[in-house]
């Protein structure tokens, strides 16, 4: 398959400056593809655009991956109602480090270049930028971006200076890299078409050069027609300390029927006939939930590795399943303690049940005990029994205590 057959297939396609993406099947191209450190995680929607970005380095085109040191300490105003809060450079520092950490593993083994905005935008003398990149830059056209018309509308929280400007320092991001590493493709999601325009414009204006721009769709949630990535918890992050692997894994294996195989094709690398197979059995048997279980697999194993991925799966059939606790080692144990409350060996049963919060009183854990709602291994339990190795407490179906 070709690339961009490989991104017709996927769901990948969307607006292009390309009047053919079959050029993209032809000689290797330059192209980055830019985060701001808002935060020290990429989350489930970037890693949308990180899965695009791999195809292209994987059929042999030349990545540079930026972080925007830069733009970070403006931040994006597209989409936005009100100005940002400015981030202070030891912020932007410890949020470049985290997403940059994150690069790493997603594209492990693989050909590219971190760059970062801030090490060119650093050095530029104000006067020079004005006269040398503002100078080709015409007011009507940042004036008729919609989130400036929103913000000067009547009803609009009006708009800094800064923030105007924040298409103009990113449109000569591509300037640079277009000088320094040949650049001429940039990729983005269907949100940063207008931002990216301002890069083609002015490498035009500039260099009197052509440059592209390739972006990808919003991944919409097809049973709700919102955008996907958010779960109850609000946004789900690649971050362990800010969405556990427990949850990451979860978010995914309860993903809709309906949206599944589109989810497939996107967040991970399964090929073709490996997909189709998948919804082909997923068709016949949709209770089975394989294509979830795949899902959650396969992206819990990209963004966290394979052993913790394997971690999740056996902790999940243990709470769920048909496993006993008994089948995980010490690190299954440790994820597990950090989704559900965890007692200490030598509590009774009751005390156990009042330790970790499943009932407010000893009474109420009585009345559990005694109505059958209580179980150790799938069997009854007494409220004088002392628990000398570690199990599972289960009640009802979804409330759990380990006991360790």
């Amino acid at each position: 398959m070709k690339l961009s057959e490989e991104l017709n297939w996927r769901g990948f396609v969307n607006q292009t400056t390309y009047s053919d993406i079959s050029i993209l099947d032809g000689e290797p191209i330059s192209f980055y593809f830019g985060v701001d450190p808002s935060s020290d995680s990429m989350t489930v929607g970037n890693l949308a655009a990180a899965m695009m970005n791999r195809h292209f380095i994987d059929y042999g085109h030349k990545a540079y991956l930026l972080v925007g040191g830069a733009t970070g300490l403006i931040g994006d105003p597209d989409g936005k109602a009100n100005e940002r809060n400015l981030k202070t450079l030891e912020e932007i520092a410890k949020n470049k480090a985290g997403i940059a950490s994150q690069y790493s593993t997603l594209f492990a083994g693989k050909n590219f270049t971190l760059v970062d905005n801030y090490d060119w935008f650093k050095n530029i003398n104000y006067l020079d930028f004005l006269r040398d990149v503002g100078k080709n830059v015409p007011i009507n056209q940042m004036m008729g971006r919609e989130f400036v018309k929103s913000r000067l509308g009547d009803n609009g929280a009006g708009i800094s200076y800064a923030e105007f400007s924040y298409a103009l320092i990113q449109g000569y991001d591509f300037v640079h890299l277009f000088r320094e590493y040949g650049v001429s493709l940039q990729l983005c999601g269907a949100d940063q078409w207008g931002n990216c325009l301002a890069g083609v414009d002015l490498i035009r204006r500039m260099e009197s050069a052509e440059a592209n721009i390739y972006s990808m769709p919003l991944i919409m949630n097809k049973a709700t027609g919102v955008k996907f990535g958010k779960s109850e918890d609000g946004a789900v992050w690649l971050d362990e300390n800010k969405t556990s692997v427990y949850k990451f894994y979860q978010f995914w294996l309860n993903t809709d029927d309906e949206g599944v195989i589109d989810y497939l094709k996107i967040y991970t690398l399964l090929d073709k006939s490996t997909i189709d197979d998948l919804e082909t059995k997923t068709k016949d048997n949709p209770s089975s939930r394989i294509a979830q279980k795949t899902l959650a697999y396969e992206v819990t194993k990209l963004v966290h590795g394979q052993d913790r991925a394997d971690s999740i799966v056996r902790v999940t059939d243990v709470l769920f399943g048909d496993s006993g606790v008994s089948s995980l080692n010490n690190g299954d144990l440790d994820l597990l303690a950090q989704e559900i409350p965890s007692v200490k060996i030598g509590n009774f049963v009751v005390e156990a049940l009042t330790e970790s919060g499943v009932a407010s009183s000893n009474g109420e854990a009585r009345r559990l005990i005694m109505n059958n709602a209580i179980s150790i291994n799938g069997k009854k339990v007494t409220d004088n029994m002392i628990i000398s190795t570690t199990i599972l407490i289960k009640k009802g179906k979804n409330s759990f205590v380990l006991v360790r």
